[in-house]
């Protein structure tokens, strides 16, 4: 995968897509900016892949329907994509998802299946066999990739001299993106991918130089639900090595309180996967000197919200 391929889905994409705003958080210490991605039509920025993805498909192939697995907003995004291609989307969702995902996701006239966490992939597989549908990825796909990788060039566009790209880690896709883009356009901005402590295959895997796989039972403790997914794509790990400077981690506590912190201060609501990059800025806001950190999404259930708002002082 290279910058052309970022290059042609900003292009494919720009009429639906939204080009979410560069925000100055001047009320945090250092030089932090905030990519807004949770003001998509989706509250994620997963709709950049699956609006690419779906329109790299040929028109009467995608026309028998389109599916994909999802806790949440990958799901959202391919139901959104879908329904503007007018085509039916068929979601296989883990039991474990939040209801407001679940429910967001219905709304947008997709078909939903619910399965236990495991049995997502052979649902899958069993649903594309039958019924012939399409299969949008949530993250290991070059077309998903290139399209999530869009807001880096918007990012590139709208600020000069970066010194660091705080970017949320789930399934690697996000992250691959931004990283090519960044290598082809301002070599020396670093990309740092932000995990949870309670989830940090990817950070292992960086430093071991191979894939390690945590638990899924590890990884369901963190209350940042979009980055359950492991890491070890065959496309985004590859990318990962190749772009990637260093991967952190956060605890609960620093998510929930970067949670509280953007909408109080910040006045965005951020769910806890989206709140990450924000989370390890102010955990040591020195560090990375110039800093756009990437709100990937603000799909937060209100209870959750609510608990993490009266942790805020």
């Amino acid at each position: 995968m290279t910058i052309g391929d970022v290059v042609a889905a900003r292009t494919r994409i720009a009429g639906d897509v939204v080009r979410t705003p560069l925000l100055q958080a001047t009320w945090a210490p250092g030089d932090l900016w905030l990519k807004a991605e949770n003001l998509q039509p989706t509250g994620a920025f997963k709709l950049r892949g699956a609006l690419n993805a779906i329109g790299r498909h040929d028109p009467q192939v995608r026309a028998r329907g389109v599916l994909t697995h999802s806790s949440g907003n990958h799901g959202q995004a391919v139901a959104w994509a879908a329904r503007a291609a007018g085509v039916p989307a068929v979601i296989v969702m883990p039991r474990t998802a939040t209801e407001v995902k679940v429910a967001a996701t219905r709304a947008l006239g997709a078909e939903i299946i619910s399965v236990a966490a495991d049995q997502r992939d052979l649902t899958t597989a069993d649903l594309r066999a039958r019924r012939g549908l399409t299969v949008i990825p949530p993250y290991d796909h070059v077309d998903v990739i290139a399209g999530q990788g869009t807001l880096a060039i918007e990012i590139l566009d709208d600020l000069a001299d970066i010194d660091t790209v705080l970017v949320p880690v789930g399934g690697g896709g996000l992250i691959s993106g931004v990283g090519v883009v960044v290598r082809a356009r301002s070599p020396r901005t670093r990309v740092v991918g932000v995990e949870p402590e309670l989830a940090a295959d990817a950070r292992d895997s960086l430093a071991s130089r191979r894939r390690v796989e945590w638990d899924a039972g590890a990884t369901s403790r963190s209350v940042a639900d979009g980055t359950r997914a492991s890491v070890l794509g065959e496309v985004t790990f590859p990318l990962i090595q190749a772009t990637v400077d260093e991967i952190v981690t956060v605890s609960e506590d620093q998510i929930l309180d970067a949670v509280a912190t953007l909408a109080c201060r910040g006045h965005l609501v951020a769910e806890p996967s989206g709140a990450l990059s924000t989370a390890a800025y102010l955990a040591d806001p020195h560090r990375y000197g110039r800093t756009v950190a990437i709100v990937s999404g603000g799909n937060i259930d209100p209870a959750l919200l609510s608990r993490a708002l009266a942790r805020s002082p």
